[in-house]
């Protein structure tokens, strides 16, 4: 834990007025979770607290207490800048092109590029939002029901509910710890991970009638026709890389989502112990973990896909 670090935090939030939490596009459940359960903690003390996502907030999270809080911008004054579960300050969006760099940067990513004036990186620990449970208590921050609802949502969905690799048992203790203030696991783990609408189960369908597996690896497909046809209102892959990782004999799992921006989003996986496919995300400009890594590459869907995928097995040997 840095002890000295969250020092130098808990000082500056104790003379923070008007704070702005931001985190990145396309933001997963540990965006969310870190960014609601920061900003609704730091309300309770009194602060002001703007929080913003530049693509909002996904509908499956939409439960979450303060979600409705979620700007798409930021607005007015503010006197401290954080970002929460963010490896570069250019995936917080172009809505923060003209800002300087935050004043605090938290973070469990191992690409983390350090962007912040304080920078709390603790890629050991599973989620953004576990550092958050760790630290809040020693910046003065209660972890009220609402708190404890988010930020274990941010841990179990970074998890996949407790089956990534990294998984510890600290991160055991450490929901149980969020249950113990009052979240919910049984209702956030069924609404973050298992429950699916409709359209996201029609657009898993057009993903999975794409799935091809060569040399190791295994990837689905989702188009802009796809995500049409299904109905699906997202840009995101609708968590079907997840079940792409549970697909036996082979050692990475990729899904490829076309963009409006003539951009592709892949998500990576690693499906055996000692893959690091982080390496591979930050070779096009992504980041992530070594058991998982995303990033967005611009092109068509047929050039990037070969790019990509040639990329990935010369850098992982397969």
């Amino acid at each position: 834990m840095n002890t000295s670090i969250s020092g130098e935090i808990k000082t500056r939030l104790g003379v923070a007025g008007n704070i702005l939490i931001a985190s990145h596009v396309r933001p997963d459940g540990d965006a969310i979770g870190s960014l609601l359960g920061l900003g609704l903690a730091l309300q309770d003390l009194g602060k002001s607290v703007q929080m913003v996502l530049a693509d909002g907030i996904p509908s499956s999270f939409k439960h979450l207490e303060g979600s409705q809080q979620v700007l798409r911008e930021p607005k007015g004054e503010f006197d401290t800048f954080i970002a929460v579960d963010c490896a570069d300050f250019k995936r917080l969006g172009r809505v923060f092109e003209s800002f300087s760099p935050p004043d605090i940067n938290i973070d469990h990513h191992k690409t983390n590029e350090n962007f912040g004036t304080i920078n709390l990186i603790e890629a050991e620990e599973v989620a953004t939002a576990a550092i958050l449970t760790n630290h809040m208590p020693q910046w003065g921050l209660r972890i009220s029901q609402p708190v404890a609802a988010a930020l274990l949502t941010g841990i179990v969905t970074d998890t996949l509910g407790f089956r990534t690799s990294n998984t510890t048992p600290e991160a055991l203790r450490q929901a149980a710890a969020l249950m113990e203030a009052g979240a919910d696991m049984t209702d956030l783990y069924m609404r973050s991970l298992v429950r699916k609408s409709f359209s996201a189960a029609r657009y898993w369908g057009a993903g999975l009638s794409s799935l091809e597996s060569r040399h190791g690896i295994v990837w689905g497909t989702l188009t802009l026709a796809d995500r049409k046809s299904a109905g699906y209102g997202g840009n995101d892959d609708a968590d079907l890389i997840n079940l792409i990782s549970a697909i036996d004999g082979n050692k990475v799992g990729m899904i490829f989502v076309e963009q409006n921006d003539h951009h592709v989003k892949i998500s990576w996986r690693a499906l055996e112990q000692g893959i690091d496919v982080s390496q591979v995300a930050k070779s096009f400009q992504g980041g992530g973990h070594a058991a998982a890594a995303g990033a967005d590459v611009q092109g068509s869907m047929g050039d990037v896909q070969k790019e990509v995928l040639t990329r990935t097995r010369t850098l992982l040997g397969l």
